[in-house]
């Protein structure tokens, strides 16, 4: 066998170690013995220290968005670009080695950030919950009957509570998620939905409620509502049937046509996209599971989709991604990766 592979095996191998050395050691598991064996093994010889100092050197830059790209082949160019120089063959290698250890590192990073990835999942459902009186779990629907006869449909990891179902109004809080409100007129009863920084107003419709962080969007199915945000105190709108708007601190946006049909399909179990991007599709999944979904390459983020899936398989809407987009989906507790 020809010197210059068998030198290329045994630096591999070496790289090898060193990146299953920090993905024991940044874990969290590893015991004091075990930090001072690696430290003995780096120690053994120059291409052992070499190896765990590349290996390190991709670990600490491995989140910044250009080692992300890197992860896909994004800097391939630069190989090409090496391999026409002098000695372009040995930069070519050295490239080609780093891209395996970024992968290794991408993995090995994914299990070293299981425990913070739990964490932040939403797996035990909105902390809102604990005190609301009606609050659903990650990929739950669920249809509550309120005081005054009025239904509300409750999507995934969402809380809500009856703030006063008095004489004179009946007045709600969305603490977090989104609803669909059916709700039953009386024009002497003001219907009252507050979330975020502001509240709609209605006498008898069917409207939607979303409550995203600091965005609240609502979209109306039938009849009208009210918008009014404490940002602007003097200003109020009225959104018609087929129209959305939305307000946060800033203020309230002007209504905009929306197939309400299609924006509320969650409530009957289906989601539909119609040439969204890959980014916009996959927050959306991510609602309806446990845990975290990330996509390696930005690149990919602007992939077009097209398709209904059924909330009740969220698997299967990633199957199909991966089936139709040409993609690979990395499967492991509550953390999943496109790439």
């Amino acid at each position: 066998m020809p010197g210059g592979a068998v030198e290329s095996r045994r630096s591999t191998a070496l790289n090898d170690e060193a990146i299953d050395w920090l993905v024991h050691l940044r874990s969290g598991r590893a015991t004091a013995a075990e930090q001072a064996a690696f430290a003995a093994w780096r120690r053994r010889s120059v291409a052992h220290e070499a190896a765990a100092c590349d290996a390190e050197a991709l670990w600490r830059d491995f989140g910044e968005t250009r080692t992300a790209k890197a992860y896909e082949g994004g800097g391939a160019t630069d190989g090409a670009n090496q391999a026409g120089n002098a000695g372009g063959g040995i930069a070519a290698l050295k490239h080609d080695r780093r891209r395996r250890i970024r992968r290794r590192i991408f993995a090995g990073g994914i299990a070293a950030s299981l425990v913070i990835a739990v964490a932040i999942s939403g797996i035990f459902g909105p902390t809102a919950g604990l005190y609301a009186d009606h609050a659903t779990q990650p990929g739950e629907l669920q249809e509550v009957r309120l005081p005054d006869g009025s239904t509300a449909i409750l999507n995934t990891a969402t809380a809500l509570s009856v703030i006063s179902s008095a004489d004179s109004e009946r007045r709600l809080v969305l603490y977090e998620g989104e609803a669909l409100f059916d709700v039953g007129t009386d024009e002497t009863r003001p219907f009252i939905v507050a979330a975020g920084d502001g509240e709609v107003m209605v006498l008898g419709t069917v409207f939607a409620v979303r409550r995203d962080s600091h965005k609240v969007r609502v979209v109306v199915l039938e009849g009208r509502v009210q918008l009014r945000a404490s940002a602007s105190p003097d200003r109020s709108i009225t959104l018609e049937a087929g129209q959305q708007s939305g307000f946060d601190g800033q203020g309230i946006d002007d209504p905009v046509p929306v197939d309400a049909v299609k924006a509320t399909a969650w409530a009957r179990g289906k989601l539909i996209f119609n040439q969204r991007p890959l980014a916009d599709v996959v927050a959306e999944l991510e609602r309806y599971r446990s845990g975290r979904i990330f996509v390696a390459d930005s690149r990919l983020e602007e992939l077009r989709v097209t398709g209904v899936f059924d909330l009740n398989d969220t698997d299967a809407a990633l199957r199909g991604l991966e089936r139709t987009l040409g993609l690979t989906v990395l499967r492991l507790p509550f953390f999943t990766v496109i790439h």
